[in-house]
């Protein structure tokens, strides 16, 4: 169950204007602690020192964003269309169309959970069973959680029911808590809540004794110590995979907590530490970039996120975090943006790729600018920043929601074809039916008239087969007439001999 404990107060959110500033300074955070971290991830501090010293910026020769990036690109479109009316249905169809049902391409980077995710998906299941693999506790449904965060500021509580209905496809238990620790963060820091308020609001939102509110808060209580003492106190050693979410969130949130918000220091000691470093530096930079704004990301960071290439999900390519964050947020009037996204600066210039349509990939089509969206006004309980408010990003066609989805169906197995020459058994005759009525049905010759109708066909009764009469010695004699001698040395009815005629037996005469 839910802590027990009262979401802390968190401050009304600002003007419009702010709000913006921080929308951007989250999903631009979340980018760049992406793409710093991607070089260090799956490696230990002393594998990075050995290679880099102390990772300070980045040190890879075209730094981008991986999968963490995309997928949250992803869910910021989903939630721009369906805002606070979002349902499993329209999750599970987004998948389908925008991943499971297209050509993969490289598909690089994409985790454990995703994989396992598709597989079901592609194999007829639906939410939530479509989340039951092996990895449904990863830290999957937190790489992507901020946007909630950003759509829902001020609303811990609704930020956290909201990403839990985006989780529903892809996670389950701690999977989901470390989803839903992400997005109350980001919404506490959205309103300006200062650090040890956002790191409350997290935890009032997840199960007291969950492993992820007891990773957070061994994080959060030695942050002082330093990034050494919050990697001791959450790591699970010896294990193999580091995309665990109750791990992943905690160093996130233990980074940002040991930096009291600061934007650059939870970054860089998010990405010192390793582990899945891109993602708990994404983490990180979204819950700092939501705290200071984008003006706290150094420029020479920032100016290297462009739009995401597509690297593990095609179909985000051209799409920029900046422009998911002016979808999110209202403009300056309080009025969600009815013209589409800002015209982008000079360093996210490329414009959105026009999505194929589901199930018909086609070759690549020439990126056209995002025309006007329909006008929606400010969401309220059950409505979204409007049915058009990502009508260039998400796909056409919207799923009717008709109440609780229907289990998933698995397809009927494709007839097998019957081997040639031999025919299978022809359909079963149909009983006889005694006709009312003679028309249609000629009688045959030699009857007619009205009151004619056919005799029922008689079923013909089985032919049995003789039953086998095996023969038995039988002792016939007739009267006054004695049996006739055995032969020598033939068998007897009491299964002896009798014995060959010798000189020594005495022959009898009748």
């Amino acid at each position: 169950m839910p802590s027990t404990a009262c979401i802390p107060p968190v401050p009304a959110p600002g003007d419009a204007a702010e709000l913006r500033d921080r929308a951007r300074g989250a999903l631009l955070g979340l980018a760049v602690g992406d793409a710093l971290g991607a070089p260090a991830e799956n490696m230990r501090p002393s594998e990075i020192r050995a290679r880099w010293g102390r990772i300070k910026g980045y040190v890879a020769e075209k730094p981008a964003g991986t999968d963490d990036t995309e997928y949250a690109i992803f869910s910021g479109l989903l939630l721009a269309r369906h805002g606070c009316a979002l349902t499993p249905a329209h999750v599970e169809a987004a998948w389908h169309e925008w991943i499971a049902d297209r050509a993969e391409g490289p598909f690089r980077g994409a985790g454990f959970s995703e994989r396992g995710t598709l597989e079901n998906l592609r194999r007829g299941l639906a939410a939530p069973i479509s989340a039951q693999h092996r990895h449904a506790w990863s830290d999957g449904l937190a790489m992507r959680a901020a946007p909630f965060g950003v759509f829902a500021a001020g609303r811990p509580a609704e930020a956290a029911r909201l990403v839990a209905i985006d989780g529903s496809v892809s996670h389950e238990g701690e999977g989901i808590y470390g989803g839903q620790a992400v997005a109350a963060g980001v919404a506490a820091a959205m309103a300006g809540a200062r650090p040890t308020t956002v790191v409350a609001a997290a935890l009032a939102v997840v199960p007291d004794d969950s492993w992820t509110a007891r990773s957070l808060r061994r994080a959060v209580t030695v942050a002082h110590r330093g990034e050494r003492a919050v990697r001791s106190a959450v790591v699970i050693g010896g294990y193999p995979w580091t995309d665990l979410a109750p791990e992943a969130v905690a160093l996130a949130f233990g980074a940002y907590a040991a930096a009291d918000g600061d934007f650059r220091d939870a970054v860089l000691t998010a990405v010192n530490m390793g582990r899945d470093a891109d993602t708990t530096a994404a983490v990180a930079g979204a819950l700092a970039g939501a705290t200071q704004g984008e003006g706290a990301i150094p420029a020479e960071w920032a100016a290297a996120i462009g739009p995401a290439r597509g690297s593990c999900l095609p179909s985000m390519a051209g799409h920029h975090v900046l422009d998911v964050a002016e979808l999110l947020t209202p403009d300056e009037n309080g009025k969600w943006d009815t013209a589409g996204p800002a015209p982008a600066p000079a360093h996210h210039s490329a414009p959105a790729r026009t999505p194929e349509p589901a199930g018909r990939p086609g070759p690549a089509r020439t990126p056209e600018p995002a025309g006007r969206l329909e006008p929606a006004g400010r969401p309220g309980p059950g409505a979204g920043p409007g049915a058009g408010a990502a009508s260039r990003s998400m796909p056409t066609r919207e799923p009717e929601p008709t109440g609780r989805p229907e289990p998933a169906r698995r397809p009927d197995p494709a007839p097998r074809a019957k081997p040639a020459g031999r025919p299978g058994p022809g359909p079963e005759p149909e009983p006889a039916r005694r006709r009312t009525d003679p028309a249609g049905h000629p009688a045959p010759a030699g009857r007619s008239g009205s009151g004619w109708r056919p005799e029922p066909v008689r079923t013909p009764e089985p032919v049995r087969r003789p039953e086998r009469v095996r023969p038995r010695l039988r002792r016939t004699s007739e009267p006054g007439r004695p049996l006739p001698a055995a032969a020598p040395g033939a068998p007897t009815a009491s299964g002896t001999r009798t014995p060959a005629a010798s000189a020594d037996t005495p022959q009898v005469r009748s």
